[in-house]
């Protein structure tokens, strides 16, 4: 069932927003050559402990995966792209880590993610963050009040090609609010001017990512992260966004 929420509700769920975007761009800071991802993972515990949130990740036990999710943080390196555990890994001059997190403070949640390349980077890499973050943006300005929902995805899609590009279709965006997965679906590939309507109040999480030469996915034996097929980079961009009567209202913002 989709809940359409009100300016109110809009506004608490902007509470947990602002809370992740300066969060993620702090950790952003925090990744470096020779940082180890479980210190990146404590940091953001502290944080969230500080600010009296909850972490929507923690003790997350979906049809996928093997056991809960004990953790407050995705972090997935070079070929990993969603759903990374964290894990005693040392980051290296050029790695492509993306950092993905979801929070929930007085009963409302914001979802977001961001990649960033360590050291010295690839142009390769950096083309295809560049996507990710051109995609994010094509989505959101394609989600204004009474457009339909493959608006969005036919934005994503077509930025996808014009990079070069391929989609998967298994996982994408969703509803957001009181939870951090609620209907609808929103797939990074589609067709404009079909799918539901996009009405004030809708909260959703988009969020465009790619592998660099292919669109098909595995999953480690941990059941959590999933990879590219071919163990090509991958990149991946997220923001929670409100639909309002004048347009778009973007939750997650970094500062």
């Amino acid at each position: 069932m989709i809940e359409l929420k009100s300016a109110e509700e809009i506004g608490r769920m902007g509470v947990a927003g602002q809370f992740v975007g300066e969060l993620l761009a702090e950790l952003k800071g925090v990744a470096g050559v020779g940082v180890n991802l479980m210190d990146i993972e404590h940091h953001a515990r502290g944080r969230i402990k500080e600010r009296g949130a909850e972490s929507c990740y923690w003790d997350y036990a979906p049809s996928f995966g093997r056991g809960p999710f004990r953790n407050v943080l995705c972090l997935s390196v070079n070929d990993a792209v969603l759903h990374g555990l964290p894990h005693d890994y040392v980051l290296r001059d050029g790695d492509l880590l993306s950092i993905d997190m979801a929070v929930g403070i007085d009963g409302w949640v914001a979802d977001s993610a961001l990649s960033v390349i360590v050291g010295t980077p690839d142009p390769e890499d950096l083309k295809l963050v560049e996507a990710t973050e051109v995609a994010l943006e094509a989505g959101i300005a394609a989600a204004r009040p009474g457009g339909r929902l493959g608006d969005v995805s036919a934005a994503i899609g077509e930025v996808a090609r014009s990079y070069g590009y391929g989609v998967n279709g298994e996982f994408g965006g969703h509803g957001i609010g009181r939870t951090m997965h609620e209907d609808p679906h929103v797939p990074n590939s589609g067709r404009a001017r079909r799918g539901m309507r996009l009405d004030p109040g809708l909260t959703i999480a988009i969020e465009p990512w790619f592998c660099r030469s292919t669109d098909k996915i595995k999953f480690d034996e941990d059941g959590w992260t999933i990879r590219s097929a071919d163990g090509s980079r991958t990149a991946h961009s997220e923001h929670t966004v409100a639909i309002t009567p004048t347009g778009p209202q973007v939750l997650t913002r970094r500062p």
